[in-house]
Formats: structure tokens, C-alpha cells, sequence
């Protein structure tokens, strides 16, 4: 009699550890996420960093290359490319003396995809809004 119940109560241990683990594995990975879109959204604050992901996504380009719009020192323009490449948004390669800048999606598909989970809360925001302003539509003259 008691062994069955041995077996059980070894079975729910066993069990109570796999999904502790689990649930430790997913907090961590759930904050190593968190910060990875802490950093590519602080780096996207930027109108210029914006700008030259804009650029980049045309295809590769040198750091003279990139800054030729903005009306900036090359030191200021090294900044902004320094946030860009700690944020993994982009990679800086060499060949010989140029150094091309290359766009990196990861990250980018990482907050897209994040933002799409609130797809359907916009969505259905947005149809609550579109059904209350019809209403106030046929209430007036």
C-alpha cells in the first residue's frame, strides 16, 4: 500500500522540479528578452539612429557614408553607430580600410514581434472607437 504512493510522491517531486525549472528557465530567458528590448527600443528613440537604420536597410554603408546627411561631428555619428551596435541592430565589418556598417534584423523582428502581441487589443480598440463615432454620427443633423 505504501509503495504506490512511494512512487507518487516521488513522481510529483519529480514533477514539481521539472516545472520549477522550467518556469526559472523562462524567467531568465523572459529578462534576458526584457533587456534585449529595453536596448532596441532606447536605441530607436533616436530620430538619427532611426535614420541611418533607414539607410542601412538600403544595404551596406560606410560611417562617411552615413553621416553625409546629418549635419554632425564624425565623433557624434560614432556614437550613435556605438548604440546601434550594443543594441545588435547593427554589425561594423572590415575589408582592408573600409569598415561597412550592416543592418541586423534580430533584434528588430524581436520587437516586432513583441508588438505584435498587442495587435488585437489595438484592433479591437480601434473597432470600439470606429462603432462609438458611427454613433455619434447618426445623432447629428
Amino acid at each position: 500500500m505504501w509503495l504506490p504512493l512511494l512512487a507518487l510522491t516521488t513522481h510529483a517531486e519529480s514533477l514539481y522540479s521539472y516545472v520549477t525549472d522550467r518556469l526559472i528557465i523562462r524567467m531568465v530567458i523572459s529578462t534576458m528578452d526584457a533587456e534585449q528590448l529595453d536596448t532596441t527600443f532606447a536605441a530607436l528613440a533616436d530620430p538619427t539612429r532611426r535614420a541611418i537604420l533607414a539607410r542601412l536597410a538600403e544595404g551596406e554603408a560606410t560611417v562617411t557614408e552615413l553621416a553625409e546627411p546629418f549635419d554632425m561631428s564624425m565623433p557624434a555619428i560614432s556614437k550613435h553607430l556605438k548604440v546601434l551596435e550594443r543594441a545588435g541592430l547593427i554589425t561594423r565589418g572590415r575589408a582592408a580600410q573600409w569598415r561597412p556598417c550592416r543592418l541586423e534584423p534580430g533584434p528588430l523582428q524581436e520587437a516586432t514581434h513583441w508588438l505584435e502581441q498587442y495587435r488585437p487589443f489595438w484592433e479591437s480598440s480601434f473597432s470600439r472607437l470606429d462603432a462609438h463615432l458611427r454613433e455619434i454620427q447618426k445623432g447629428t443633423p
